[in-house]
């Protein structure tokens, strides 16, 4: 390299004498390539590695391309290597010399020299683009599995291969080669396995079933490297540690599947594991870092392992126990993967108490920590440790620790408190004093979703508004208040403070006094919700009538600059002066509780997660006691206070699921044992890992539902568990319009009555789906011998599969159960499959039968398609018995975004700019079954003045255009 060893020194001491000497190279570069048409290949290195290096110092070359290409056909090792490094920096995959670059790299390819097939291997990984793929992907797993191939090129094969897959993995396809890449971990070289490890564990994250026979064999070679000395393999022994990145490479590839079956496998596995774990114990070798870094690196592998298969209670203890060592290492790295692994693994049900015996430890390094990553992985073990048993102690901890907590995690530290007060609460008057010490606290952190929680709570909850209007009463009092405390002290006052105004230190007016001292210093929301509290005074304590009339009359009210302040003062005292006392009670009477369902605290903190950090829904799974508390919906109390009208009080179990107000976008989804959980949200329930196949959705359709322990009524005694013998009920008079209801939608209420209530959450993808079914018990007194059938009648048995699991047979009074339905779709098919519910109330047989809202547009697959496309293909499908038209009249208001949800509810893709007419929709989709894909083109073109449709329906089977038409012409 004495060319550019000349370069550096004569690089200059500034910036200008860099440039001219770097301008004066180029030209004589230049002048060399284009005069001396006989330059030899040692010249043509020395010039082109020149051209990198002062590309790599930031200039611009834009001649020299050709040159390198021709080096490329040299037979001299260091020609070559200089024109493949200069291709692999300088040459993009839009270059004009691509092609002579691949001939280049074909030749040297079929040269069976290894060392310049490894250079090949490498350029082509290092440039990686998607040309390089079409034209090497088939080309290099025949060289990877070739019996007569040098190791060092298999390892370059591997490693290319992975790199083309990563960048363009349609282009990569295995096919035929795949057993032959698997037995790759067999291979005698430990470098080979190495790098076909990382092949392998990529393709199999996105084809797990065509990769599974590598279990075995990665268990194979695990167990022995694990049992073996360092000197068994000495030169791949860092520091005492046999293979450690190899072992680390196998323990991740075996997080990709479930446990073995075969019991021969999976002993040798466990014994593996339980191998690691007993070598850490044992004392080091080496007081090198070196050394505890790889011993500590296959250690916490082994430990994700154990915790991916969750299934050796053992096992999963005594990595527990180990990960408790290293809370208190001096390395700080270490005790912040103990806490992260610690998190994941308070969430077995096998580990969970053995977690919890670490709560000290964890209380003092929260505490104590210097790093802030770590209390704040310390501050998530806490929230996934959390129980009944210790939720006092560990909410205490949290808020005294939230007074000096880093700015950066007290928002996330607000919420964790918030959700764990909520959902561990049995002395709701220990849930009030929490969140008004948090608000005290930390009020610049509570955001919206907390205060408004603790309303809705609190009115859903009679025999704690006394002691929250005290509560929030005394902590008014103090000089500086959050203003957050304000909103919640305005509303609970102007709610309940008659029932603490017995008592001449809280008189109404002394109530009044305390919180209009705090108005001057609000912002305007929340001076509009102490005026609402005001006119609320009005009608609670009539003798504060002057006074509130006194302050909405003054001109800072009445002229206030703020619209929305003075519309109220101004409405609020015409309302006061002219209504009488009966309308004012009437308008301004009690708020009614809130409807049960999910607060959105959860959904708050699932968005303050950053990347890295345990995930909420993991850390909600793990909560299998849950402490529910009637919540509310998430409108602000503001704006339910000025709605407050004169309806009846709903009974706190008339909405169980909590469907009846749209649940909150992204909220969290955990398990159906809390009211936390929002069954409908758009997250929806959580669907365990083992049942997605590598593109997220169903793949294993036995999977056992989830049961609901829901505890807002306790219901008593025992019942004869033998199921009801009388035959399933003929499908209701109203089954079809229930069904109908949920063609263009999939989740809502499918039945109610005055005892029970069925919710539905359903989703589909290709020809599978999943659907959730809850039951709710509307009543107080159990429901026994509870069980369901679904059942395909006639035809629909060859057309539809259905896989069920059983429900538990009691049901609580109030109590909601959950069951989960797998569907697949194996042809197209017109009829519904038929659900019927059994269960004896108060000794009496109840037998109903629904039809489940399972049809044939639930598969569409919407399908994007051009003005052009669209009519070409409308053409194509012009045969009589492949449309299906229908002229009716309009049964619903024939508003433009309705029409449009309920197109897109149909799950097919509705095209813009498509149809002449543009007061036409016209949409494309295919429905997927399993035996055949059905093309499907939908028009509808309204006439708003006839208040009539036509729908136009083509597809490439007429059964489906039939049925399709005779559903749609339903919806609008």
């Amino acid at each position: 390299m004495e060319c550019v060893q000349d370069m550096v020194a004569g690089r200059g001491k500034s910036k200008e004498a860099e440039i001219k000497r770097i301008n004066k190279e180029l030209a004589n570069i230049r002048s060399k390539f284009k005069g001396d048409k006989a330059l030899d290949g040692y010249s043509k290195k020395k010039y082109v590695c020149k051209l990198l290096f002062i590309f790599l110092l930031g200039h611009d070359i834009d001649f020299g391309h050709m040159e390198a290409v021709n080096l490329l056909s040299s037979n001299k090792y260091t020609e070559k290597q200089i024109g493949y490094l200069f291709i692999s920096v300088l040459v993009n995959s839009n270059s004009e010399l691509i092609r002579l670059i691949n001939n280049a790299i074909k030749n040297d390819l079929s040269s069976r020299n290894p060392t310049f097939m490894c250079l090949a291997l490498h350029c082509i990984a290092n440039v990686g683009s998607r040309e390089m793929a079409e034209a090497f992907a088939s080309e290099i797993p025949r060289i990877l599995v070739a019996g007569d191939t040098m190791d060092s090129v298999k390892q370059s094969a591997a490693l290319c291969l992975l790199r083309l897959y990563k960048t363009s993995p349609d282009l990569v396809l295995m096919g035929e080669w795949t057993s032959r890449v698997v037995h790759l971990l067999n291979d005698q070289h430990m470098g080979v396995v190495t790098a076909a490890i990382s092949l392998i564990t990529c393709l199999s994250q996105k084809n797990p079933d065509e990769f599974k026979t590598c279990v075995s064999l990665a268990v194979s070679r695990l167990s022995r490297i694990v049992s073996s000395a360092s000197t068994d393999l000495q030169d791949y022994t860092y520091y005492f540690v046999p293979a450690p990145w190899l072992s680390c490479k196998l323990l991740r590839l075996l997080q990709c599947y479930p446990p073995p079956e075969d019991g021969a496998v999976k002993g040798r596995l466990v014994e593996c594991l339980e191998t690691i774990l007993n070598k850490a114990q044992e004392p080091p070798k080496s007081k090198k870092v070196q050394h505890s870094n790889a011993k500590n690196a296959i250690l916490f592998e082994a430990i994700s392992l154990i915790i991916h298969y969750d299934s050796e209670p053992n096992l999963l203890v005594r990595a527990c126990n180990q990960l408790g060592q290293f809370l208190q290492h001096r390395e700080t790295n270490l005790r912040y993967l103990a806490l992260e692994s610690m998190c994941t693994l308070a969430s077995s049900e096998f580990s969970h108490e053995a977690v919890k015996t670490h709560i000290e430890t964890v209380i003092n390094a929260l505490k104590t920590e210097r790093d802030v990553s770590v209390r704040q992985r310390a501050a998530d073990l806490l929230y996934a440790m959390c129980d009944r048993s210790n939720a006092k102690q560990i909410v205490a901890e949290m808020l005294s620790y939230l007074e000096t907590a880093d700015y950066s995690i007290r928002e996330e530290m607000v919420l964790k408190v918030a959700i764990l007060a909520e959902k561990y609460a049995v002395d709701y008057s220990w849930y009030v004093d929490t969140i008004l010490n948090l608000i005290r606290i930390a009020g610049d952190y509570v955001s919206e979703e907390v205060w408004y929680r603790v309303i809705q709570i609190v009115i859903n909850r009679d025999d704690v508004q006394g002691y929250a209007a005290k509560t929030v009463f005394e902590a008014l009092q103090a000089p500086a208040c959050h203003e957050n405390m304000v909103k919640v002290g305005g509303y609970i006052l102007g709610e309940f403070g008659n029932l603490i105004a017995g008592d001449p230190r809280s008189s109404p007016l002394v109530q009044f006094n305390l919180l209009h001292s705090k108005f001057h210093l609000c912002s305007v929301p929340t001076r509009a919700l102490l005026l609402s509290a005001y006119i609320k005074f009005i009608n609670l304590f009539p003798e504060t009538k002057a006074t509130i009339q006194e302050v909405l009359r003054c001109d800072s009210q009445i002229r206030n600059s703020d619209v929305e302040l003075q519309q109220r003062a101004v409405e609020y005292l015409k309302l006061s002066s002219i209504a009488s006392t009966d309308v004012l009670a009437t308008v301004l009477e009690e708020m009614p509780p809130f409807p049960e369902r999910e607060s959105s605290i959860l959904a708050k903190l699932k968005k303050k997660k950053g990347p890295g950090a345990v995930s909420v829904t993991e850390l909600e799974d793990s909560k299998r006691e849950g402490g529910e508390l009637n919540g509310g919906s998430d409108r602000g109390p503001d704006t339910a206070a000025m709605a407050a009208s004169n309806a009846s009080t709903p009974s706190p179990s008339a909405d169980l699921l909590g469907i009846r107000s749209a649940p909150p976008v992204g909220a969290a989804s955990t398990s159906a044992g809390s009211l936390l959980v929002d069954v409908f949200s758009e997250a929806g329930p959580t669907i365990p890992p083992a049942a997605v196949n590598d593109d997220g959705f169903l793949r294993d359709l036995e999977q056992p539902t989830e049961t609901s322990d829901s505890l807002l009524v306790e219901g008593s005694g025992d019942s004869d568990s033998a199921p009801p013998s009388e035959d399933p009920a003929p499908p209701l008079s109203e089954a079809d319009e229930l069904l109908n209801k949920f063609v263009c939608k999939n989740n809502g209420v499918l039945f109610e009555n005055q005892l029970l209530q069925i919710g539905i959450k359903s989703e589909y993808r290709q020809n599978l789906g999943r659907m959730y079914l809850f039951y709710g018990n509307k009543t107080s007194v159990q429901f026994a011998n509870f069980t369901t059938t679904v059942s395909c009648p006639g035809d629909l048995q060859s057309q539809l599969n259905v896989q069920t699991k059983p429900v538990e047979p009691l049901v609580e009074g109030g109590a909601q159960i959950q069951q989960v339905l797998n569907i697949e779709c194996l042809t197209d098919f017109s009829d519904a499959p038929l659900l019927n519910i059994k269960f004896r109330y108060g000794g009496a047989l109840q037998n109903l039968t629904l039809k489940l809202p399972v049809t044939i547009n639930k598969f569409f697959q919407p399908t994007e398609m051009s003005s052009h496309d669209f009519f070409q293909r409308w053409k194509q499908l012009s045969q009589p018995q492949q449309e299906a038209q229908k002229i009716f009249k309009a049964n619903h208001g024939m508003d433009t975004e309705v029409l449009k949800a309920k197109l897109l509810g149909l799950g097919t893709a509705l095209l813009d700019n498509v149809d002449p007419n543009p007061e036409n929709y016209v949409c494309a989709g295919v429905i997927q079954t399993k035996s055949q894909q059905v093309g499907c083109l939908l028009r509808l073109e309204p006439n708003a003045q006839a208040q009539m449709y036509r729908l136009t329906l083509r597809c490439s089977k007429d059964s489906v255009s039939r049925r399709l038409c005779e559903l749609l012409a339903q919806q609008f």
